[in-house]
C-alpha cells in the first residue's frame, strides 16, 4: 500500500478534526449532542413508525449528514459507513455487486437480481444496475441485515437497503446545497415544498453532478472521470377525505458521465509482443475505440469510456383508513435505458472493449392491510406482484486477440407473486413474540439468447430457457424487555433469492451453460441486544449463524472457440456463515459525540462443490472480507454569534482473496494469486463547519475525503486470462460546501 505526502490543507483538516472528533448526524442526532443525551431514532423498518431501539432487527440508520460527511454520493459508498456491507463495481462499471454479512451475488450482466434488496420510497428496484442513480433529498437510509420478506414486497437472503425520501410538508420551505471540490467537481441539490391548494401538498427536488475527472490516459494524457448527471423528483400529496391519502411521485434522471478507467495490476503483453508495465500511478488508465467497433455499436470513434443512461418512472401510494385497519396500495413503474462503454483491458488495444445497450421495464403492485396503532396484537398482511422485462445487447471487441467482435443478445421476462404476513403479540409485560410467513411463486424466461462472433452464430439457433419455482420463507422472533432501555431479541428467519440464467457469451459446444441456476435459501439464527446503557451511551450488538443452501456462486468454463474463460453460475449445495456486529454511540458531554461500529464474519463451503477442473471446494473459505470497522468523532462549540463543528470519520476494509470463478488451482489445492487479492485499506474523511448560533438557515463546511490519500482497489478482475485489471479507489479530494434553507 502506497501513500503520497499529505498536503497542508489535508493536514489542517486532520489536525482540526482529531482535536474535535467525527460526525454528528443532523436533526435528531444534532439536538442530542446539544441536549447532552441520546434521542430515539424513528424508523419504518417494520412498516410503521417506531423507535429503532424497539425493533428486534440488526439495522443501521444513516442520516443525510452521515452520507455527506462520508462522501457517499451513490449506493456504492454505503460500504464506507455501514458494518458488514460491501458494494463492488463489476470491472469498475455501473453494475454494482452487493454483499451483506457475506451474502451476495457477483455478476457483470444485468439480468439477475441481488441478494440485497434495495427500495427507494417503498418501491423495490429488483436489478442492481437500477440503483446507480444520485442520492438526493433523502431523509435517511435504513440498512437491515438478515433475510427480509414477511413485511416487504420482494424476498431477500442478505437484507435490505431502504432509502426514505423527504415528503412534502404543510409549511412552505426550500433549500439549496452547493458543493465544489478537487478536479473541478461541482454538485448542486435543491428542493421546494409546501401547500399548493386546500388539501394538496407538493415537493420538487433536483440535483446535478458535474466534473471531477481524476484519471487520465497513460499515453495521450486525456482526462477521464467527469460526471454529467441530472435528476429530478416531484411529489404531490392529496387528501380528498379524512380517510384517504394519495401520494404521486414521478422521477427522471440522465447520466452522461465518463466511466472509471481500469488499471493494469500486472504487465500486459501486447499482440505485437511488447510489454506495457503495470500501472503504479493511481491516476493512470488506458483505452481506445476501434472505428469499426464504434460503428458497430453506434458510438463516435472519439468516445471515451462512459455512460448514456436515462431513467424515469412513477408510483402512486394510496392509503385508506378503514376504521380498525389501514389499507395501503403502492403501484409503480420504472424504465431504465442503459448505454455503457467500458475498456476492460485498460489499454489502447482491442482485447476486451465492452458495450452494453440495455432496457429494463418493471411494473409492480404491493397491497397490504394492517392493524392500526401499536397494541397487544399487531399484524400486517399483503400481496406483491411484479412484472419485469429486460432486453440486453452485450458487445465485445476482441479484434486484436481473436480477430473479431462479439454480440450477445437476449430478452428476459420475469413475474413474481408473493403473499406475506406478520403477526406480533404481547406474551407478557416484558415478552413479545413475532411470527411471519411468505409464499412466493416466480417464473423467469430467457428468450432468444444468441451470440454472434464475427457475424456468425456460436450457439446455433437462438436459445430459450425457463425457470419456475414456489418457495416458502418466514420468521419467528422473541423480544424480551430486560429493562426500560434494554431489549434482548432472538430470531430464526428464512429468506429466498430468485434463480436465474447465465447470460454471458456462449458457444454451442456447451449448451448446459444456459440451464438456469436454482434459487438459494438461507436460514438465519440471530441473537441481539439493544441497550441504552445510560442517557448518553447506546450499545447495539448481534451474533448470527447462517445455514446456506444452494448458494449461487460463479464458476467458469473454457470457451472452445476463443479459448477464453466464460463465467457460469452454479449452486453450491451447502455452506455456512457466522459473525457478529456491534455499534456504539457515546455522548461524553460538552458537545462531543463518539460513535463506532465493528463487524466480523467468516464462512465455508460444507459440502462437495466441484469446479470445471473437478476440484472439490468443500471446507474452503467463502470469498469476502472478514472484518469491517468504522468510527466517527464530532465536537461542536460556540464562537461569538456562531457555532463551529469539526468532525472526522474513518473506515477499515479488510483484505480478502478473490478466488475468481473458483479456478485458481495448483497441485496443492486452492491458491489466491497476489494480483487478485484486495489488500486492506483505511479511508478517512474530515470537515469543519460554521453555522449561526440561532437557527440553522445556512452552513458553510470545508471538507476532505480520503484525507490520507490512501491508494486502494475497490475490485480486481480479469476478462481475459492474460489481462489482469483493477478499479482504483478515488484519491484525496478537498472542497467547500454551502447549505442554505428557508
Amino acid at each position: 500500500m502506497t501513500r503520497t505526502p499529505i498536503s497542508p490543507v489535508r493536514l489542517a483538516l486532520v489536525v482540526g478534526a482529531t482535536l474535535a472528533g467525527a460526525q454528528a448526524a443532523e436533526g435528531a442526532a444534532a439536538s442530542s449532542v446539544e441536549a447532552g443525551k441520546l434521542e430515539d431514532v424513528v424508523v419504518t423498518a417494520q412498516r410503521r413508525e417506531e423507535s429503532a431501539q424497539n425493533v428486534g432487527i440488526a439495522l443501521s440508520v444513516l442520516t443525510p449528514s452521515t452520507l455527506a460527511e462520508g462522501g457517499v454520493d451513490k449506493v456504492n459508498g454505503l460500504a464506507n459507513v455501514t458494518p458488514s456491507l460491501e458494494v463492488e463495481p463489476a470491472f469498475g462499471s455501473g453494475q454494482p455487486q452487493f454483499r451483506l454479512r457475506g451474502v451476495g451475488f457477483i455478476d457483470y450482466t444485468s439480468n439477475n437480481t441481488s441478494a440485497v434488496g434495495v427500495t427507494v420510497g417503498d418501491v423495490a428496484l429488483p436489478f442492481p444496475v437500477q440503483t446507480q442513480g444520485q442520492l438526493f433529498d433523502v431523509a435517511r437510509v435504513e440498512v437491515l441485515r438478515g433475510p427480509q420478506g414477511t413485511l416487504y414486497g420482494r424476498n431477500t437472503t442478505a437484507g435490505a437497503v431502504n432509502f426514505i425520501v423527504n415528503r412534502p410538508g404543510h409549511t412552505a420551505e426550500g433549500g439549496l446545497s452547493l458543493n465544489y471540490g478537487s478536479y473541478g467537481e461541482f454538485t448542486a441539490e435543491g428542493f421546494i415544498s409546501g401547500p399548493l391548494a386546500e388539501g394538496v401538498l407538493g415537493r420538487l427536488s433536483v440535483a446535478t453532478e458535474q466534473g471531477g475527472a481524476w484519471q487520465w490516459n497513460r499515453l495521450s494524457g486525456q482526462k477521464l472521470g467527469d460526471k454529467n448527471k441530472l435528476a429530478a423528483r416531484g411529489q404531490l400529496e392529496w387528501d380528498p377525505t379524512d380517510a384517504i391519502k394519495l401520494r404521486l411521485t414521478v422521477h427522471a434522471s440522465t447520466d452522461k458521465s465518463d466511466a472509471y478507467g481500469a488499471q493494469l495490476i500486472s504487465p500486459f503483453t501486447t499482440p505485437g509482443g511488447s510489454t506495457i508495465p503495470a500501472d503504479t500511478n493511481p491516476h493512470a488508465t488506458g483505452w481506445s475505440l476501434n472505428p469499426a467497433f464504434a460503428q458497430f455499436v453506434g458510438l463516435s470513434p472519439n468516445s471515451k469510456p462512459g455512460l448514456d443512461d436515462s431513467n424515469h418512472g412513477a408510483d402512486l401510494n394510496a392509503t385508506f383508513d378503514l376504521g380498525s385497519v389501514t389499507l395501503t396500495s403502492i403501484t409503480a413503474y420504472d424504465k431504465l435505458a442503459r448505454k455503457e462503454f467500458g475498456d476492460w483491458d485498460a489499454t489502447q488495444f482491442s482485447e476486451s472493449d465492452i458495450y452494453f445497450n440495455d432496457e429494463i421495464k418493471v411494473f409492480s403492485e404491493e397491497a397490504r392491510i394492517a392493524s392500526k396503532g401499536h397494541g397487544p396484537v399487531d399484524w400486517v398482511a399483503g400481496v406483491y406482484y411484479s412484472n419485469e422485462k429486460l432486453f440486453e445487447n452485450f458487445y465485445g471487441d476482441f479484434t486484436d486477440i481473436y480477430g473479431a467482435s462479439a454480440l450477445t443478445t437476449y430478452h428476459q421476462e420475469g413475474k413474481s407473486l408473493g403473499l406475506f404476513g406478520q403477526l406480533e403479540g404481547q406474551i407478557s409485560d416484558r415478552l413479545r413474540g413475532t411470527l411471519g410467513l411468505r409464499h412466493e411463486h416466480e417464473t423467469r424466461d430467457l428468450i432468444g439468447l444468441n451470440t454472434l462472433f464475427g457475424g456468425f452464430p456460436l450457439n446455433g439457433p437462438p436459445a430459450n430457457r425457463s425457470l419456475s419455482n414456489d418457495d416458502y420463507s418466514g420468521k419467528a422472533e422473541l423480544d424480551f424487555q430486560l429493562d426500560k432501555g434494554v431489549l434482548l431479541y432472538g430470531s430464526v428467519s428464512r429468506g429466498v433469492k430468485s434463480g436465474g440464467f447465465t447470460a454471458h457469451n456462449t458457444t454451442s459446444t456447451n449448451p448446459t451453460i444456459l440451464d438456469p441456476f436454482l434459487p438459494e435459501r438461507l436460514t438465519a439464527y440471530e441473537l441481539g441486544v439493544k441497550a441504552d446503557v445510560a442517557a448518553t451511551v447506546r450499545l447495539n450488538a448481534a451474533v448470527f449463524y447462517y445455514d446456506y443452501r444452494d448458494q449461487q456462486i460463479l464458476s467458469k468454463y473454457q470457451d472452445s472457440v476463443t479459448g477464453s474463460y466464460i463465467g457460469r453460475f452454479i449452486n453450491a449445495p451447502k455452506s455456512r456463515i457466522e459473525g457478529a456486529e456491534a455499534e456504539l454511540t457515546w455522548l461524553p458531554g460538552n458537545g462531543l459525540e463518539i460513535s463506532q461500529y465493528l463487524g466480523y464474519k467468516s464462512g465455508k463451503f460444507t459440502a462437495l462443490v466441484l469446479n470445471s477442473s473437478l476440484v472439490d471446494f468443500n471446507g474452503k473459505d467463502l470469498d469476502f472480507p472478514k472484518l469491517s470497522y468504522g468510527g466517527q468523532f464530532a465536537y461542536g462549540w460556540s464562537w461569538g454569534g456562531y457555532k463551529l463543528r469539526a468532525e472526522t470519520n474513518y473506515s477499515f476494509h479488510d483484505k480478502y482473496d478473490q478466488l475468481f470463478l473458483l479456478e485458481n488451482v495448483d497441485a496443492g489445492g486452492i491458491v489466491g494469486p497476489p494480483q487478485f487479492q484486495i489488500d486492506s485499506y483505511w479511508l478517512a474523511n474530515a470537515s469543519v463547519a460554521l453555522l449561526p448560533a440561532a437557527g440553522k438557515s445556512w452552513q458553510v463546511s470545508v471538507w476532505g475525503h480520503n484525507i490520507t490519500n490512501e491508494r486502494y482497489y475497490v475490485t480486481k478482475n480479469f476478462f481475459l486470462p492474460q489481462n489482469n485489471i483493477g478499479a482504483a479507489g478515488k484519491p484525496a479530494t478537498v472542497g467547500v460546501r454551502l447549505d442554505w434553507s428557508f
